[in-house]
């Protein structure tokens, strides 16, 4: 039987006769979800559970230079949505929730990049090339600013350049703003116009090849280049737990929770690891399901930076998220029911992008405190006794 490629209602319900779920996904209405991807045929129903985190947001918005700037804070309870199949992951957050009392969290900055190559005859061509390149920052600015196009992006705005030379291939990174979109397409539209009809034509030397995306970030991917210089919204996350709820809520001591983030930072160097962590992935992955973010970027969202130390009457807990690439308009926030999910925490449409992160930096945070705690005990008991009752199969 030919496969139909159609989203119309007869091809969605051939799709699903031919796959064998004919009947079991016809509960769900999929009109909603025919412009989110090619092929519809169903829906995947993920259970979400709530985790409620006490949490001191900032207010941010983005100045005139690209930078982000505080306005006030304000503390409140946030119910986090989680979407996953993982047993204990919510109540294990939520310990680290009822532990760490307050979470503070800060925006620190946003970008959001694409790395194109522009192939030239020789080293000198990609030199010269990238010292024209760099000096033309204000002129592609305004390029891009006055052009008439249609296919590019107003609110994908070119923040600053960076390039590196490798033999003939000059790799150019271009750091962008896209509000409150995740913004991969619409920097790409505007990265293209650049390569094709800005350095293509004005370039003192026509390079020979233009690349529009050639891994120097390494988009989806954890690369240094992220970790070191953020890819979305980079935020911090911060706690202190008290040694009275590291003993009675976590069940150790702020000297084992020290001890354990010792050991696992020089574990991480020693791996060479492009994250400083215990299990951030988890977290991210789970508040991006539920609210419609792109699943392929947990990659590089997950990338993390957390430190323990402890100090008088308890530890000091932070996690720095350099990349996390989050939106509250566009792509899945659109849909059922992640934009009921979105705006259960105050989230959903603009204005909200800088909220979204520091929420899920909030949750990320509380799940590494328990889940570290589990694996600070003695032996680290507590963490093989949680996936042991709650692990499923044996």
């Amino acid at each position: 039987m030919r496969w139909p490629r159609k989203n119309d209602p007869a091809s969605i319900r051939a799709r699903q006769e031919i796959v064998g779920v004919d009947g079991l996904v016809t509960s769900i209405d999929l009109e909603p979800f025919t412009n989110a991807a090619e092929a519809l045929t169903g829906v995947a129903i993920i259970p979400v559970s709530t985790c409620p985190i006490e949490i001191e947001l900032g207010t941010y918005e983005l100045g005139d230079r690209g930078d982000v700037v505080e306005h006030g804070r304000a503390t409140e309870t946030v119910h986090v949505p989680l979407a996953h199949t993982e047993g204990s992951l919510t109540l294990s957050m939520t310990r680290g929730s009822t532990a760490a009392g307050v979470v503070k969290t800060y925006v620190l900055a946003d970008r959001i990049t694409r790395a194109s190559c522009f192939v030239c005859r020789d080293a000198a061509a990609a030199i010269a090339l990238a010292q024209w390149i760099e000096a033309e920052l204000p002129a592609m600015q305004r390029w891009l600013a006055e052009s008439d196009d249609p296919s590019l992006s107003q609110r994908a705005r070119l923040r600053e350049i960076k390039t590196h030379v490798v033999g003939p291939m000059c790799h150019v990174l271009y750091a962008w703003t896209t509000g409150d979109a995740v913004g991969p397409n619409m920097m790409t539209r505007n990265a293209y116009a650049l390569n094709m009809g800005y350095v293509m034509q004005q370039a003192p030397a026509k390079p020979e090849r233009a690349i529009l995306e050639a891994n120097m970030g390494g988009d989806k991917k954890p690369s240094y280049e992220y970790f070191h210089s953020g890819h979305g919204k980079t935020v911090i996350a911060e706690a202190f737990l008290s040694d009275d709820a590291i003993a009675r809520v976590l069940h150790t001591t702020a000297a084992d929770l020290e001890a354990l983030s010792w050991a696992g930072t020089h574990g991480a160097v020693a791996s060479g690891m492009q994250s400083v962590a215990f299990t951030p992935a988890t977290a991210v992955a789970a508040v991006f399901a539920a609210t419609g973010q792109d699943l392929g970027m947990v990659g590089t969202s997950s990338m993390a930076h957390g430190t323990a130390r402890v100090v008088d009457g308890g530890l000091h807990a932070s996690i720095r998220f350099p990349g996390l690439e989050v939106g509250t308009v566009g792509g899945g926030t659109t849909l059922p029911s992640a934009r009921d999910w979105l705006a259960s925490i105050g989230c959903a449409g603009s204005g909200n992008v800088y909220r979204f992160a520091q929420i899920v930096a909030a949750a990320a945070l509380c799940l590494e405190i328990s889940a570290s705690a589990a694996m600070a005990t003695a032996g680290s008991e507590n963490f093989f006794k949680a996936h042991h009752e709650r692990g499923g199969l044996r």
